[in-house]
């Protein structure tokens, strides 16, 4: 899907996305000067493999501290490390630099399970890359919602900073 269609998609469900053009980012700590213009919760996105096979998608708050050594155990998985870009391309339809949770939407088979952080899960505003690194969207939290549930997803939330499984989902 192209960030064109999803847009069109997010509308066609009933969410109002705000998309902000801006110059390629890369990594969290290039994007600073961005982000300061644009109101919301911004996101760092993790594609992961656990040692049994399994895919992840992690989306925290930019500046959460996680712990691939020890996340393992609080989301159930087997020793996480990074997917690898071809893996990306095949399951979310995404290059490095442009993950995103809008990517979840490439995902047909849903081979990757999704991880949302706490502080995301209770965040008005959301933004995301919307499955290009040249843009920034932003959505409300229950728009956000919206576009999960419409794929069907229900997200594992982490509080990264107590690394446990908020259970029930503290949600906006």
């Amino acid at each position: 899907m192209s960030r064109g269609e999803l847009l069109a998609y997010l509308q066609s469900i009933g969410v109002e996305p705000e998309t902000y053009d801006h110059p390629a980012v890369f990594r969290v700590e290039e994007g600073e000067a961005i982000k300061q213009a644009i109101p919301g919760a911004h996101t760092k996105n993790l594609f992961l493999k656990d040692a049994k096979g399994q895919l992840w998608l992690i989306s925290a708050e930019g500046h959460a501290a996680i712990d691939l050594k020890r996340l393992h155990p609080v989301i159930g998985s087997a020793r996480l490390s990074f997917g690898n870009p071809e893996l990306m391309a095949e399951t979310l339809g995404v290059t490095p630099g442009s993950v995103t949770a809008f990517a979840l939407i490439n995902d047909k088979a849903r081979r990757v399970r999704f991880v949302l952080d706490r502080t995301l899960a209770q965040a008005e505003l959301l933004n995301f890359h919307p499955l290009t690194n040249t843009a920034t969207t932003t959505v409300s939290q229950k728009g956000f919602r919206k576009f999960l549930a419409a794929l069907g997803l229900e997200p594992l939330v982490v509080d990264f900073e107590a690394m446990r499984v908020v259970d029930p989902p503290v949600v906006r």
